[in-house]
């Protein structure tokens, strides 16, 4: 099992049989994959009688565009009868969500009426060139099998001992813990799976929820990652602040999930009404029942006031410029119903979501918080510095003196530190540049930790740092300012590779010290050992699986010398794999 868009190729069906039942048209396609020369076209229909698609042509053409070679694609024409709508439920905004995460793709919406027309011509040009990654299939998980699954997996089995059918059909199950479930199960170790019964099933089943494994793999999942997030919501969405935030994978019932949320903010969002919320499982938007979904449960759970947002009693969808968006990827998205309109309830799903939602919250706070007071001191500094100079001429013209060097009294008045920042794309270099600069205005000497995020889990290189520093932990970077003098500034400058352009466009600064510094947040340090808990448990789940590897060749290896044979590493491998076809016997 993987995370996949569909499963069983519904949808497209049906759209060719109301297509067909609709106009009495065919279907056209036309495919091609880039190591053939040539696509295949083909028109199809649905054979209703006997539920089968039916070619009625079907050969093979060279696929050119605007006098230019298609390398590869898919083309899907086809007509219906039906009623074209517009507004939030429409085809327009369906694929403005698709667009937004899928940022790899160039969609066009085009509609002509029928006169002839052209009404609508939407393009969403793509983000990114880079495709998602791709994602392995993996085995069922036991703490995620269900009767009938497990009774079909039973009779098609080849194996000949339980505790081999039990390794070799799931993720997560080690010989130890294969012989442990058998024990508790009251079956032999040595049980044809075949030959169970059906109450031997049912202990079986009640088993597996009872010992621990390894969890499942991850590599089934295909996130959207925040910065491609952050990318498709500003294309199609103006504003002025956007937040992101990928999740580790976690498992809930042995099934694999991972979520994703975004917020925007500002901009040309209205302010009046409630903020839009976007939903999405596997890429795929969830335009119906918003009410009764898991994913707007886990957004009215928040009190958003708290954030600067409105909201009638804490609860609820709440109001004021932003777009709310969260995607949920999982192996097996649990629906209310077969027509995948809304996510089904799920606690685990459910806490992951409304920490991430919490973490987005904090975020938009800090950036209204540092904006207002940044305006604030900006304000002030421009009033002092057209006021005191002139007041500064004029009485050293009247007194005969020299004008007096303003920068300490500037000091004194401001009685502030202020970080400016800048993240800029450098077309020439092809990097992010990022920089800031900590002015001191104050009467006295200034020591602080700056600290900066940056998004090294995506595949980022820090360069050009020439102030040194250390790793906080995973994307986040400090600098030790040992001492500003008044009236003094410190400069921090570094770039970011491998970024392509837009990637990037903000910087979340923060700060240790005792004094308070405008236009960088304080850091919070239950939410730093909160990062390093999460960084320490994805190393862990890795290096967990790494060493149930590492402990059954430990444990063929020492079987191996109480036979007194002298293995080669090579030879360890071949008698690995031969006595587990042993066992099988």
């Amino acid at each position: 099992m993987r995370q996949s868009r569909g499963q069983q190729g519904i949808g497209i069906t049906g759209v060719v049989m109301y297509s067909q039942l609709t106009t009495g048209k065919q279907t056209y396609v036309k495919s091609k994959i880039a190591s053939e020369n040539t696509a295949i076209e083909v028109n199809l229909g649905i054979d209703t009688r006997k539920n089968k698609a039916v070619k009625y042509r079907q050969e093979r053409v060279i696929w050119t565009e605007d006098d230019e070679i298609i390398k590869h694609g898919l083309m899907i024409k086809t007509e219906m009868k039906a009623k074209f709508q517009r507004g939030n439920q429409s085809i327009g905004q369906y694929l403005k969500m698709t667009s937004i995460v899928n940022p790899h793709a160039n969609i066009r919406f085009k509609y002509i009426n029928s006169e002839g027309e052209t009404e609508i011509d939407e393009f969403w040009k793509r983000a990114t060139r880079n495709l998602p990654k791709p994602v392995n299939s993996i085995k069922p998980h036991p703490h995620g099998i269900h009767l009938g699954q497990l009774q079909r997996m039973l009779k098609e089995s080849e194996e000949r001992k339980l505790t081999s059918f039990l390794r070799q059909n799931f993720s997560g199950v080690s010989s130890r813990a294969a012989k442990e479930v058998c024990t508790k199960a009251g079956l032999s170790d040595g049980a044809k799976p075949k030959l169970l019964k059906a109450e031997q099933i049912n202990s079986l089943l009640d088993a597996c929820t009872n010992v621990k494994f390894l969890p499942p793999p991850t590599n089934c999942l295909s996130p959207i990652e925040d910065l491609l997030i952050k990318k498709g919501l500003s294309k199609t969405i103006d504003s002025k602040f956007v937040t992101t935030l990928t999740r580790s994978p976690r498992v809930t019932s042995g099934n694999p999930y991972q979520i994703e949320v975004g917020l925007i903010f500002g901009g040309s969002i209205p302010s009046d009404q409630q903020v839009q919320l976007l939903r999405f499982a596997n890429r795929v938007p969830l335009m119906y029942q918003q009410g009764g979904c898991l994913l707007t449960q886990a957004i009215s759970s928040v009190d958003w006031r708290q954030y600067g947002l409105e909201q009638s009693g804490g609860k609820g969808i709440p109001k004021g410029p932003a777009t709310i968006l969260v995607h949920l990827a999982s192996t097996n998205v649990q629906f209310t119903s077969e027509a995948k309109e809304a996510v089904a309830s799920n606690e685990d799903v459910l806490q992951e979501i409304r920490k991430s939602l919490l973490e987005l919250g904090r975020n938009l706070r800090r950036h209204m918080k540092k904006k207002k007071k940044m305006a604030k001191a900006q304000e002030k500094f421009d009033l002092i510095n057209d006021i005191l100079p002139a007041i500064a001429e004029k009485a050293s013209s009247l007194l005969n003196k020299p004008i007096p060097e303003l920068s300490r009294t500037i000091s004194k008045i401001m009685n502030a530190v202020i970080f400016e920042q800048s993240t800029v794309w450098d077309k020439e270099t092809k990097t992010t540049k990022v920089s800031g600069i900590l002015y001191n205005y104050t009467a006295r000497p200034r020591s602080y930790t700056i600290l900066m995020n940056w998004p090294e889990k995506q595949g980022a290189v820090m360069i050009d740092n020439q102030r040194g520093g250390r790793k906080e932990t995973t994307g986040l970077w400090a600098w030790k300012i040992e001492t500003l003098q008044p009236g003094e500034n410190a400069i921090i400058e570094f770039g970011l590779d491998n970024l392509e352009k837009g990637d990037w466009t903000e910087t979340e600064v923060f700060y240790r010290g005792s004094a308070e510094i405008i236009g960088a947040s304080k850091l919070d340090e239950k939410i730093l050992e909160e990062m390093k808990r999460q960084n320490s448990e994805d190393l862990d789940e890795d290096l967990g699986i790494e060493n149930e590897v590492d402990e059954t060749i430990s444990n063929v290896a020492s079987r191996a010398e109480v036979s007194n044979i002298n293995l080669t590493e090579v030879q360890k491998e071949s008698f690995q794999t031969k006595l587990f076809e042993e066992e099988d016997e």
